[in-house]
């Protein structure tokens, strides 16, 4: 069985990361949606709220998990048995710092793959910092998220408004 990591912090998950888990799903027989535990930026979601996001977004796609993890994500790829760390593309901006994770993790355990996969172009300019952005500054998210972090933030911004 081919299995694929796609791992992230998904604060939240937006419509680009979904794109790109759907496409992985078609090119492996297993893909796990790794949600990282550790968030330096301080996260909007807490790890439980994340994993429950993704998870809810995800379950129309039989052959995709998600689960949390912490700690090296090479090791996270041992332990999973993944052939390959799906990483997404938005723009050339995105470039460096992805090469620069994929080759160390290629240091660390030389059998871990990273395949760069874009999302589609309507997503490119997509992020979640800014996602959490327009939508604590009022602004509407609707297309930008799958249904299931839409209801999260608002009601996240219900709760605690600006």
């Amino acid at each position: 069985m081919r299995i694929a990591l796609c791992p992230g912090s998904f604060d939240p998950m937006t419509n680009g990361h979904l794109d790109v888990v759907q496409r992985a799903a078609r090119l492996f027989d297993k893909v796990i949606v790794a949600v990282a535990a550790s968030e330096p930026k301080g996260p909007f979601f807490s790890l439980a709220e994340r994993l429950e996001q993704v998870r809810q977004s995800v379950a129309h796609l039989a052959n995709v998990e998600a689960e949390a993890f912490g700690g090296l994500l090479v090791e996270y790829v041992r332990q999973r048995g993944a052939h390959a760390v799906i990483r997404g593309l938005r723009a050339v901006s995105d470039f460096e710092f992805e090469f620069q994770l994929a080759l160390m993790n290629r240091k660390l355990n030389e059998q871990v793959e990273t395949i760069f996969m874009m999302p589609r172009e309507s997503y490119t300019f997509l992020s979640s910092r800014l996602i959490k952005e327009v939508a604590t500054l009022g602004g509407d998210v609707t297309e930008f998220v799958p249904p299931p972090v839409l209801l999260a933030m608002r009601r996240r911004l219900a709760v605690n408004p600006l």
